[in-house]
């Protein structure tokens, strides 16, 4: 098997197929909540240098651009903490079905972390130092905002980190899994960039469901979460696993 086909191997690999969807829409969720959503604009103004009306008259150019150096830096963070999270994990791998129970019991935790529960793990965690705004400034603010710990972030990328530790544990599936997050929480900060004004218009509903979206993201965790310790989540990257075995083959 030669190198080029080892992000094949994990792109179809069972339990990656079934963590990838969730890992996406953790980052949607994570975008919606209250931690991120209402920020928005702030980040906007800092990643650019401008704010008020003249954020509203703002190119939507420079607005993009600032806000992708923004993404890019916690897209770094991100991928390299699930890394680092799956290296440390692969001593434990032995044959990954009570590691897969016990991590299951902690995406659970997460989840009831992310709909409001457990007040200790519902402190902010920030770190204060500010960059410069403007672009030049914007990749650094999105490594802070990677490294600090919010009740709606920190719950959603550890319970993606342990999805890409379960099973057979590797440094690539982390770093991609994590990846496929920072795609479901950046694209929107992306596509708000390219369309602010119509944006501000539409953040008002997000607001008012809130709530909603914080149970429906908190209760995803938990289902995913219960699976793992039922061991209907093995089952399933089993089945899939056979599947693409018999019905797909990679060149050699």
């Amino acid at each position: 098997m030669t190198n080029n086909n080892v992000f094949a191997e994990i792109a179809l690999d069972g339990s990656m197929l079934l963590a990838v969807p969730v890992a996406i829409l953790a980052g949607l969720v994570s975008f919606f909540s209250p931690c991120v959503l209402p920020l928005v604009p702030g980040y906007l103004g800092y990643v650019t240098g401008m704010s008020g009306v003249n954020l509203e008259n703002q190119q939507r150019g420079r607005m993009f651009i600032g806000m992708s150096l923004f993404v890019l830096g916690f897209t770094i963070v991100f991928v390299l903490l699930g890394l680092m999270f799956s290296s440390a994990f692969i001593w434990l791998q032995g044959d990954g079905q009570w590691l897969t129970q016990v991590l299951g019991l902690v995406v659970i935790l997460m989840g009831v972390v992310f709909m409001g529960g457990l007040s200790k793990l519902q402190r902010d965690h920030r770190i204060t130092y500010r960059p410069q705004a403007g672009l030049l400034g914007a990749p650094m603010l999105g490594v802070i905002f990677g490294l600090g710990w919010a009740p709606c972030i920190g719950p959603t990328i550890s319970a993606v980190l342990l999805l890409s530790s379960a099973g057979s544990p590797s440094p690539t599936r982390g770093g991609l899994l994590a990846f496929v997050y920072c795609l479901g929480l950046g694209l929107p900060f992306l596509l708000i960039a390219l369309g602010f004004n119509r944006f501000m218009g539409t953040m008002a509903f997000f607001r008012r469901h809130q709530r909603l979206i914080m149970r429906l993201g908190g209760g995803l965790l938990i289902l995913v979460g219960v699976l793992m310790v039922s061991g209907i989540w093995n089952l399933w990257v089993t089945e899939l696993q056979t599947w693409f075995a018999n019905e797909v083959r990679l060149p050699i």
